[in-house]
């Protein structure tokens, strides 16, 4: 039976791991961060990821770890509200879900470890790729070695093992900085769960209730602010000049909880390859995405099924053959549904940058809202669709 590292323990390489370990695959799972609980993990949980998770009869998880589905899209403009779109957006669907990704990925782990086959190496980082004509396994920084059948990168955007491999990534012209802020829920604020889309001016953020209960507010830095983001001490008075009276409030009165915000460097692209003899990328490692519409998470849990379906029965063979002979096929099925994903997201941020940057496109959108609601709304819905319910068909398969 083949011996499978995958390094990285995210939402691919801990959903893989756990799918090869309860088909008998030997695999050794490696983290280089000692816990999950890192600042920013992305939460939503679209009906592509939903999906993805109770084909691998995953969803009970869901279920036990701090959860929350939304209820609304809410679009405001210069403070007054262009439209609203209630959960599920499909007739008789899934309501887009917000999940603690720490506690998911932690209950992965204790799900994965009931099997004597799986080691799980914690705290540790890749330094190297070992190379034997193909790729035979890591060095990590404290020195051991492991070898592997396979050596499956799904560790991230900032990828390791992609370098290592000397895979290129290109990069799209798109990208843009992030500010992540965590501050206090209020009462004051609808029980519902509603993501806001808010624009005023030249500033836009995003506003939900997270799943452990507090706000999250992800803000994109203009490119011509003219402060220093990390000087910054009035925040919520900022929040506050871009929103409606109701919101104004609950920033001025929930400015002592606004914690340090943490910079997001938005990098989209594409591995024009994915694999090397002996090595596989996944996830963000092949296809960093936008965060626009959640998509990061969602796409990495249908990448580990479509590498499960194409792995299991050449690792179960043991041929390194065929096993590399497997691993352009699940780029194959994958990127098809990558690239058009990406294409939307890019869209989606072309038509935010038009608006933050056209005052008149925000003043005829907030004057006009009343006559243009509805066709709006319908172009957005439109626009929706296939980011919420993936390109193409994802069946687990072994």
């Amino acid at each position: 039976m083949s011996q499978v590292i995958i390094v990285g323990a995210g939402p691919a390489g801990a959903t893989l791991a756990l799918l090869l370990v309860k088909r008998g695959i030997r695999v050794t799972l490696i983290e280089a961060a000692r816990n999950f609980r890192r600042t920013f993990r992305g939460e939503g949980l679209m009906p592509s990821g939903l999906d993805a998770l109770a084909q691998m009869e995953l969803l009970p998880i869901i279920e036990r770890i701090p959860h929350q589905p939304l209820d609304a899209w809410e679009i405001i403009i210069n403070k007054r509200s262009l439209f609203r779109v209630d959960e599920p957006i499909e007739p008789n669907g899934q309501p887009c879900t917000l999940v603690s990704q720490p506690a998911l990925l932690e209950a992965l782990m204790d799900a994965a470890s009931n099997y004597p086959h799986f080691e799980f190496v914690q705290g540790t980082a890749v330094q190297d790729l070992l190379w034997n004509q193909r790729v035979s396994g890591v060095k990590l920084s404290d020195g051991r070695s492991f070898d592997a059948d396979l050596v499956i990168g799904t560790d991230g955007r900032n990828s390791i093992v992609r370098q290592r491999a000397n895979l290129a990534l290109e990069q799209q012209s798109h990208s843009f900085d992030i500010l992540w802020f965590k501050l206090a829920d209020s009462p004051r604020l609808p029980s519902e769960n509603i993501f806001y889309s808010i624009v005023c001016d030249r500033y836009a953020f995003g506003l939900f209730r997270g799943s452990e209960g507090d706000l999250h507010l992800g803000w994109t830095l203009p490119k011509d602010f003219s402060q220093d983001w990390q000087q910054v001490d009035n925040w919520a008075e900022i929040f506050a000049s871009a929103s409606p009276a109701w919101l104004a409030e609950h920033f001025r009165e929930s400015a002592a909880t606004i914690e340090r915000p943490v910079l997001l460097s938005v990098v989209v692209g594409r591995c024009p390859q994915w694999y090397q003899p002996g090595v596989l990328l996944l996830g963000d490692a092949a296809h960093p995405m936008s965060p626009i519409r959640a998509q990061g998470i969602n796409m990495a849990l249908r990448d580990a099924i479509a590498a499960a379906n194409y792995l299991v029965p050449c690792l179960t063979q043991g041929d390194p053959a065929k096993i590399d002979a497997a691993l352009p096929q699940v780029q194959s099925q994958r990127e098809p549904e990558i690239i058009k994903a990406q294409r939307l997201q890019s869209q989606e941020a072309a038509q935010a940058e038009l608006l933050e940057n056209s005052a008149f496109l925000r003043w005829g959108a907030s004057v006009l809202a009343p006559l243009i609601r509805i066709p709006v709304k319908l172009s957005w819905l439109h626009r929706q669709r296939e980011l919420r319910q993936g390109v193409t068909p994802i069946k687990l398969t072994v």
